[in-house]
């Protein structure tokens, strides 16, 4: 399985801490020491999941290796849906005009790339597709709360693509080597740590620690499971790119698996935590990096909870 192209979509809008110091007293300082985020991007009030969704697609038409309607599977992503019934991969199909495909939306939170492009690899082994979309957008701010000193500040807007298929298509493709997903719904506080419920409060945060904790544990060991079920150690691991969620969880990853700060890909310091999207930007915005040879591990960990492994390669 190959990404034969990734683009991504953020708003023009840039909330900065400030405005979380003029709102509700947070300062800069005391922000960045706890989450590492310095600025997020914020939908503008025209847009939504979905039409991100769309823009991140056609971001990606002109990198696209075959012609668009050769696309016979688009798998959308997100737990912040716009509309729960025209959901954004039947946004994107009608932006596309691919009629008669398979189009479906997954969710498990911030996990919810990873499952995606695994129910792409179920459809590409039972031959019932070659060529997938997977679309990833949440629209976090939408159903934030600014003024909650807990968790208000820590969220952010974005989109991603990923265009994949069965076999390989050109040189610049990008391996799927393997993936794994996971529910965790049996630990902790899995079912209250993180929450969004729209007919309560949307988004809240009782139990962050919880959430902290179990993030530091489950992110480094599929990341070690995913390396050992293919033959290979953490010496081998080029990038890593884990849920950008908090950077004190990326770093405490890198800890745990005792590798250097120098292989972490983030952008959760400009970004803010934009959900299930987080790493499939990150894949876009250091796709110029990747290098023949280079193995990358992207992990993640949503709320649930769930969390995942996917070992990428450049050959």
């Amino acid at each position: 399985m190959y990404i034969n192209a990734i683009s991504s979509y953020l708003p023009e809008q840039v909330v900065t801490n400030e405005h979380f110091a003029r709102l509700n007293g947070l300062s800069d300082q005391w922000i960045v020491e706890r989450t590492g985020i310095r600025e997020r991007r914020k939908a503008a009030p025209h847009e939504n999941t979905n039409t991100m969704a769309v823009e991140a697609v056609r971001q990606g038409l002109a990198l696209l290796p075959y012609p668009v309607q050769e696309i016979d599977l688009i798998v959308g992503a997100t737990y912040t849906p716009y509309d729960t019934i025209v959901s954004l991969a039947h946004a994107v199909q009608h932006d596309l005009q691919i009629p008669d495909i398979p189009v479906l939306s997954v969710s498990t939170a911030c996990s919810s790339l990873l499952n995606a492009i695994e129910v792409v690899q179920g459809y590409f082994c039972m031959k019932k597709a070659t060529k997938a979309l997977v679309v990833v957008s949440d629209n976090n701010t939408a159903y934030s709360n600014e003024s909650d000193k807990v968790a208000g500040h820590l969220w952010g807007d974005g989109a991603a693509a990923l265009f994949m298929s069965s076999e390989r298509v050109s040189d610049s493709d990008l391996k799927v080597v393997d993936i794994l997903t996971g529910g965790a719904a049996t630990v902790g506080k899995a079912l209250e740590g993180v929450v969004l419920r729209p007919n309560d409060d949307g988004f809240i945060m009782p139990n962050g620690r919880d959430v902290f904790i179990n993030a530091v544990q489950y992110m480094p060991k599929a990341s070690r499971q995913i390396l050992g079920r293919n033959g290979l150690t953490l010496e081998d691991v080029d990038w890593v790119l884990p849920h950008q969620a908090n950077f004190r969880i990326s770093k405490k990853v890198m800890e745990e698996l005792e590798l250097p700060m120098e292989k972490l890909l983030s952008n959760i310091q400009y970004l803010g935590n934009t959900g299930c999207a987080g790493c499939a930007i990150g894949l876009s915005e250091n796709r110029y990096r990747f290098q023949k040879g280079d193995n990358i591990v992207v992990t993640t960990f949503g709320g649930g909870y769930s969390y995942g492994a996917m070992l990428v390669s450049v050959e």
